[in-house]
């Protein structure tokens, strides 16, 4: 519910929506890549001018509405921002919220050993660990779901010393990717889902063939 994501978080960041109203957070696994990210990029290679990955996200969501032509469906992309350059949508709270990941923050270990550094917090899926990625909202302005129990996400790193290790890693080592690891995972990015992340945004059209 809107109501979940709104109660953790300052007004400047509240959605613009009742309290009940129905939400999805969407997430991407770790064979995106090759089940929609490479037919999408062969099917609309003459159309891909920004981003494929976020254009190939905007398709699929906007399939999802299709499947709902009584409904309205707004959809809010983890990359959109206001004109105050704030992000429409905290993307990690909103999946910590709806249960989907549990969003590991500096509040979350007790004997802090960071002083006055910065430390930002990251998101473990129980399954994917850090191999997945969080891409949208859906938001179904006219559904109210005042009787929907909120289910907590899971901790799956309770210890204190991997807490640290996890921000420690995410915050001053995030290159090498060895935070996604965290935990036991079901499945990880393939190498060349690995090189193409690791490839700057504006050289990625050459790894899938396109010219830009």
């Amino acid at each position: 519910k809107v109501g979940w994501y709104n109660a953790v978080l300052q007004p400047a960041f509240h959605l613009p929506y009742p309290d009940d109203t129905l939400a999805f957070v969407v997430l991407s696994t770790p064979s995106m890549f090759d089940k929609a990210l490479k037919p999408f990029v062969n099917k609309e290679r003459f159309k891909i001018i920004r981003d494929p990955v976020d254009q190939c996200v905007s398709h699929h969501l906007s399939r999802v509405k299709e499947k709902f032509p009584d409904q309205k469906v707004d959809v809010i992309f983890d990359y959109e921002i206001l004109p105050s350059r704030k992000p429409k949508f905290l993307a990690q709270t909103a999946a910590h919220v709806a249960g989907a990941a549990f969003y590991y923050q500096r509040k979350d270990v007790k004997l802090d050993p960071w002083g006055k550094k910065k430390i930002y917090g990251v998101c473990i899926h129980p399954k994917y660990g850090g191999w997945f990625a969080i891409r949208g909202l859906l938001l179904f302005p006219d559904i109210q779901v005042p009787f929907l129990e909120q289910r907590a996400p899971v901790d799956c790193v309770s210890t204190e010393e991997k807490r640290i290790e996890l921000l420690e890693q995410f915050n001053f080592h995030w290159q090498d990717g060895r935070y996604r690891d965290i935990i036991e995972v079901k499945e990880r990015y393939s190498e060349e889902q690995k090189a193409y992340f690791a490839t700057p945004p504006a050289e990625r059209f050459r790894l899938l063939g396109l010219t830009q």
